[in-house]
């Protein structure tokens, strides 16, 4: 994809084109517009006329407000660098069709959906209010007009509009559950924008809407708290790409034909992945609200991704990872240590919610010597860069990004879905609940080998979705870069500390036996204070023969405290085989077959047996054993981009207790990227 050509025009047009690509260019944060001398020279020479026609489809980010009318208490929802509001950070996807006029008139419509963020826990927690309103998405079917100034095109917009509302209400120790279950609203809108082709198939969007919704009333009454009307009036700013499939070439000289050249100076790549689980009945004598539900259940994940990448300067980048994240882990991501789906986070929701998941500068400083060649990828652009080179990254991503990676066990998403297998488990990496932080990595590179180091914002409290960096976690990677055999293979060995808002496990046994009338969870949350966690993890990959590899990983922490980040385990072992389908005719498939073992330290083990709970798990007692898992998995390659998995997890002592269990959890995956 390349930048923008800015074509040899003459006065106020020529200008008028310059400016509006500096405009789309800067907006999208994306380096669109290079300079005339990118274009060959009988391409400059020659009158182009860029054509709108055609079907598109894309998506969009950005931020809005909304008014649901007096007396309603609007959800204050996540802004992150913005100020919260009704909507927050808000985004979602389109799709449409444009047919461009002789006279330049381009008439259209299009579909699209926009989704709301999380509530911002801290504001919604200074609320006095009874109960609060929130719309979980807004869709529109529009008319579109716009006038073609070539590559540059204004437009207005107007059509039906129609949205989701609900009503929380606060139980007096908190926000509960929705009530009764939201209502269906419908409405129109009209807006505003300007949309530009910036290179390849590729065009990027600027606008604004207003939607107006119908009146809705709630009954409250079995609350105490009367009627109230739900008047949703909704205000958003979008930034959007869209790629052009079209129905006449994009660029139309006068003389033969051409297209809008590529650029390597900034990509685009797209996940979506839907992740469906569930059990049968199990042994189940007792139970606790983070205990697996005895009598089994389904449930599913949705999320869907997007990476954006962006060259800024020499070994400069910018990269952008906006997900949309629907449903929820098997009994809300509780229940067992080595959770089954990679894809659940702690902070699930019936309707999809928009996240700024990652969003970091990378610097690389090359140190001269020996290149290697790097491939387009999501989070990669394409080039070249020194084997030997200093890589900085700050910003906002996952820990698991830059540090415990594996070849054959990283992303639940293709490979293995299991907690215990696609991280070492004992590693308490800093996380918000969706699973990433925000800090700064540095990297030293050589060519057999690599040392990394890291320092990241922890949660305030354990479970929190609010990051601090009044304490931290910090972790030290090592990379070995081997070859048995002429296979080759990695080591990597890791100590990592966190510094956190914890209680010391044994402290609140001690206290809960001198003081049996109090609760122990209300003993942990005041001891809680500044405590350290430190650990290590050893992790190897090893090719065995051509498409045949292996994986193992050991991690440990001192099991003092609590956990603060990722799940309840102090020890983990855990190792497997990936088989790609190269010897069965079909080279794009991979099997994989592996096991965890799953440990606690003993001052855990006494707290966990006490009635505490921790971050997923919690029986209220505990027949203390091991937790061990044996996942298995075909991943079957039904088109390019596109991969359907079977997948089969045996959990025996499910979260330590030999009384509950085993469970055979049974799952699927419909994986799809380009």
């Amino acid at each position: 994809m390349s930048g923008a050509c800015v074509l040899t025009l003459r006065g106020h047009r020529h200008q008028l084109l310059r400016t509006a690509a500096a405009i789309a260019a800067g907006v999208l944060v994306l380096p669109g517009a290079s300079s005339a001398a990118d274009l060959p020279l009988k391409a400059r020479a020659a009158r182009t006329v860029y054509d709108w026609t055609g079907f598109y489809v894309g998506g969009h980010f950005g931020y809005g407000d909304a008014g649901f009318g007096p007396g309603t208490n609007p959800m204050p929802e996540q802004g992150v660098v913005l100020p919260h509001s009704a909507t927050g950070l808000t985004g979602g996807y389109q799709l449409g069709y444009n047919r461009q006029l002789a006279n330049r008139v381009v008439l259209g419509i299009e579909a699209d959906s926009t989704f709301t963020s999380p509530s911002d826990g801290p504001a919604l927690s200074h609320s006095p209010a009874p109960f609060h309103t929130t719309i979980d998405y807004v869709g529109t079917v529009r008319g579109r007009v716009g006038y073609a100034f070539d590559r540059f095109m204004p437009y207005v917009t107007g059509g039906f509009a129609w949205g989701h509302t609900h009503i929380n209400v606060n139980d007096g120790d908190g926000v509960t559950g929705l009530f009764p279950v939201g209502h269906y609203q419908t409405g129109w809108t009209a807006g505003f924008g300007l949309e530009y082709a910036v290179s390849g198939n590729w065009t990027a969007k600027a606008e604004y809407e207003y939607v107006d919704l119908s009146r809705k009333t709630y009954d409250l009454s079995s609350f105490g708290l009367g009627s109230v009307n739900v008047d949703p009036r909704i205000h958003l700013f979008k930034l959007g790409l869209n790629y052009q499939f079209g129905d006449t070439p994009w660029m139309a000289p006068v003389n033969g034909k051409t297209k809008l050249p590529e650029s390597g100076d900034w990509n685009v790549h797209a996940q979506t992945t839907v992740l469906p689980q569930g059990y049968g009945p199990i042994h189940s004598p007792y139970a606790s609200p983070q205990s697996l539900p005895g009598s089994g259940q389904f449930q599913a994940t949705w999320t869907t991704t997007a990476f954006l990448g962006a060259k800024l300067w020499d070994g400069g980048e910018f990269y952008f990872n906006p997900e949309l994240a629907q449903g929820f882990g098997i009994n809300g991501t509780l229940g067992l240590a080595g959770f089954s789906n990679g894809e659940a986070q702690k902070a699930g929701a019936p309707f999809p919610k928009i996240r700024a998941q990652r969003y970091y500068f990378k610097q690389t400083f090359g140190l001269g010597g020996e290149q290697e060649e790097v491939a387009d990828a999501p989070n990669q652009l394409a080039g070249k860069r020194d084997i030997d080179r200093v890589t900085l990254i700050v910003g906002r991503f996952a820990v698991g990004d830059f540090f415990d990676g594996n070849a054959y066990a990283k992303d639940p998403r293709a490979d293995f879905m299991n907690w215990a297998m696609w991280a070492s488990a004992a590693y308490d990496f800093p996380a918000d609940l969706p699973g990433y932080t925000r800090g700064a990595v540095v990297e030293l590179n050589r060519k057999d080998w690599a040392i990394r180091a890291g320092f990241f914002q922890v949660p305030a409290a354990p479970n929190s979705d609010v990051l601090t960096f009044k304490t931290g976690g910090t972790v030290v990677e090592f990379e070995e870069r081997h070859a048995i055999f002429e296979q080759p293979g990695k080591l990597r060995v890791g100590v990592f500390a966190n510094s956190g808002n914890t209680a010391n496990y044994q402290q609140v046994v001690d206290l809960a036996a001198a003081n049996p009338a109090l609760d122990i969870n209300d003993i942990v949350t005041a001891t809680q204070r500044d405590r350290l966690k430190y650990g290590f993890y050893v992790n190897l990959e090893q090719q065995i023969v051509n498409d045949v590899g292996l994986f193992a990983r050991a991690s440990w922490n001192d099991g003092q405290n609590q956990i603060l980040n990722f799940t309840d385990i102090d020890r983990s072992v855990s190792g497997g085989l990936s088989i790609k389908g190269s010897r069965w005719g079909r080279p794009d498939d991979t099997i994989g077959i592996g096991g965890a073992i799953n440990g606690l330290s003993a001052a855990h083990r006494d707290f966990l047996a006490a009635g505490g709970t921790g971050l997923l798990i919690g029986d209220g007692q505990l027949n203390y054993r091991t937790e061990r898992i044996l996942e298995a998995y075909y991943a079957y390659a039904v088109i390019k981009g596109v991969t359907l998995t079977a997948d089969y997890q045996l959990i025996t002592n499910p979260a330590y207790n030999a009384d509950r269990g085993p469970v055979s959890i049974f799952s699927g995956r419909l994986h799809a990227e380009f």
